[in-house]
This record gives structure tokens, sequence and C-alpha cells, in this order.
């Protein structure tokens, strides 16, 4: 379906720009030409049904998968094909589907590796101490193998670990997936905090509705293209949003 747009979109300093970004797996296309962009400062949602192509989609971003076309721009540096440890100190972090801890590492040794680029040691030790106050359970299970803790508080560690390279832009996947709901909402809280100290955040999300409350502007995927794209307040009243993911 061809785009639409739903209300307007705040002027701001572009982060990541996005641009016609093609991304295949052998003969299949998961991505057909997708152009998004982030602002410094902002939480920008990706939403759409299983297959859109919204992992591909980050995981071109922060340099697991190398894109067949298009152009991915991060503070003004064309990056498109980097590594991703090439981005991790141009500013971004990428806190993946499935979380992808060190289960047999304890939970400081899982966040002293989320800053083994840094070189700043009290730097260090300040944005530790910074994870430990966003997440209070993760001090007190710091000593634990990351493998025992439950699956909330892994997720609140895979965060804080990529808070640990101290990013300029956090990308996040599914980060309410098999959660329960108190604990999803404690953790899109702390996103919102973390937003307001100047992270910005692009996030995969599968409830759509957290996702677009959250969001001060959101794309919605269609089978690897962008079908509509808006404020997440407009895109909230949109009939045609809350019948196809809403469930209403």
């Amino acid at each position: 379906m061809p785009e639409t747009r739903l209300g307007e979109r705040a002027p701001r300093e572009v982060l990541l720009d996005v641009k016609d970004l093609k991304v295949s797996y052998g003969a299949i296309t998961a991505l057909k030409g997708v152009t998004l962009s982030v602002g410094k400062g902002e939480i920008v949602a990706l939403i759409g049904a299983n297959g859109a192509g919204k992992t591909s989609t980050l995981r071109a971003v922060s340099g697991m998968l190398k894109p067949a076309a298009g152009d991915i721009t991060l503070k003004g540096e064309r990056v498109a094909g980097l590594k991703a440890h090439q981005l991790v100190p141009r500013g971004l972090a990428h806190a993946p589907e499935g979380r992808g801890i060190f289960p047999n590492l304890t939970v400081l040794e899982n966040l002293e590796l989320g800053a083994y680029l840094r070189r700043d040691k009290p730097g260090i030790a300040a944005d530790l101490k910074r994870c430990f106050g966003l997440f209070p359970i993760l001090e007190q299970r710091q000593a634990q193998p990351a493998g025992t803790l439950s699956g909330g508080e892994q997720q609140m560690l895979a965060i804080s670990r990529a808070l640990m390279s101290k990013p300029k832009l956090l990308l996040l996947d599914e980060p309410s997936l098999g959660l329960a709901p108190q604990v999803t909402q404690t953790i899109f809280r702390i996103l919102r905090e973390v937003n307001g100290e100047g992270v910005s955040i692009l996030l995969v999300e599968q409830n759509a509705h957290l996702a677009l409350e959250l969001a001060h502007w959101a794309y919605v995927l269609e089978t690897g293209e962008l079908g509509m794209e808006g404020t997440g307040k407009a895109l909230l009243a949109s009939e045609e949003i809350r019948k196809a993911y809403l469930g209403e």
C-alpha cells in the first residue's frame, strides 16, 4: 500500500538516516527499500507483523547484516557496511531480540563487557552506578551468573549492558517479549527515563500499543516496505492501525 503519513514531525537534528535500505537472505528479499530516520532525543518505534522486516532493519543498521543496497548515515557519517564493533565507538548500541547475554558470566562481568571499548575508568564506574540506579535488582544480583536471572532481569541486563557503551543511539529489539505486564511497564518507564537523559532510541516492539504510547514517531513495516508513519499518538488513534495491530 502507498505510504501514509499521520501527524507532523517536530523539527529535529537527524542522528540516524536510513535511505532505500534493502536486505536479502539468499533469494529472499527481506527489506525492499526502507527509508527512515531517528532524530536526536527521539524515541522512534518500528511496528509490524512477524516477518515484516523489523529485526532485519535493526540488524542492518547495527552492522550485524550487510545491506544489499541503500545508505545508512550516523551523525552525518556514512556507515553502511561497517561491522558492529566499528559502530559501537561511533555511539550505536544494540540490545538484540533474545537478549544475547553471556549466561555463564556474572551480571557484573556482562556489564563490564558492555564497556569493553572504553578506556575512561571513572566514566565506566559512573555508568555502572547509573545502571544499578536504573535497575537496582542488578546491583543485588551482580555476583550471580547471568543465566540464573529471571527473564525480566535478563532483559534489564541486556539494556544496561548496551548502555555501558555510552551510546547516543540505542537499538532495542522486542524488549517486552515473554515478560509479565508489570515487568514490561517497569522497563518502558526506564526507557523513557533513559531517553530523557539524552539517549535516542529505535525500538522494535511486538506490543504496538506500548510502543506507540512511548514513541515520538513511528513507522509501520509491511512485508519489507513502509506502509504508514506518523506520531505515536496519531497512529494510536488510526482505525486502520487499531484493527491491524491493536486487536480492536
